[in-house]
């Protein structure tokens, strides 16, 4: 999308094993990565492993470019799949050579980085929704009715444990449990989460 050639990457090469983290979601940029060489990896990263990937790309590539061109963190996680080369560029550097461009080319980049992003962020934004699916599920699953006829779930397992049943991370599921207390699909507090509107939960579990 952006060749290289027309910035002045430094002349320090950082090489990078397989498995190495090179980017986080939502990650506040303050440098552009060029990849020289090698695969990386894009999707979710959770639990020291990609749970969900959302495409590779290989050097020479701006593995960034994108969001630093936007002023946005990073939507996704990426990881080296294999022995990697990287240049990273000051992102002052980086936008100041974007500046120079012609206006029609500037323009042409910005609208190609929007898409790009969008792409990415409704990825995940899917990937959320499933998890957000499979807590639901779950829930529906354990809840038993107490003396006044109303459904509640006790948690008899640690959040973690439950999460790892789930195959999502306990983050995940903390935000899950959040963002459904917070549209009133569950309420209470310790081990016992009320469920006040179980045929809305069942909509979210796609039942």
């Amino acid at each position: 999308m952006l060749p290289s050639t027309f910035f002045s990457l430094p002349a320090q090469i950082e090489v990078l094993a397989a498995g190495e983290v090179l980017r986080r979601r939502n990650q506040t940029l303050t440098s552009v990565l060029h990849l020289e060489s090698g695969r990386v990896l894009r999707g979710v990263y959770e639990d020291g492993r990609m749970r969900h990937q959302l495409g590779v790309v290989e050097g020479p590539f701006w593995l960034d470019a994108a969001s630093a061109m936007l002023e946005k963190p990073f939507p996704v996680d990426m990881v080296a799949e294999t022995r990697v080369q990287v240049r990273r560029l000051p992102i002052e550097e980086f936008r100041r050579g974007c500046a120079s461009l012609p206006p029609v080319a500037q323009g042409l980049l910005r609208d190609m980085a929007t898409g790009y992003r969008a792409q990415s962020e409704l990825a995940v934004s899917r990937l959320a929704q499933d998890a957000e699916a499979r807590c639901a599920q779950w829930l529906l699953n354990h809840a038993q009715p107490d003396h006044s006829g109303a459904m509640s779930v006790t948690l008899h397992q640690r959040k973690r444990l439950i999460a790892a049943q789930l195959g999502i991370a306990p983050e995940t599921f903390s935000r899950v449990l959040r963002h459904l207390r917070e549209h009133g699909l569950i309420a209470g507090t310790g081990n016992v989460l009320n469920l006040p509107q179980p045929h809305a939960l069942q909509s979210v579990a796609g039942c």
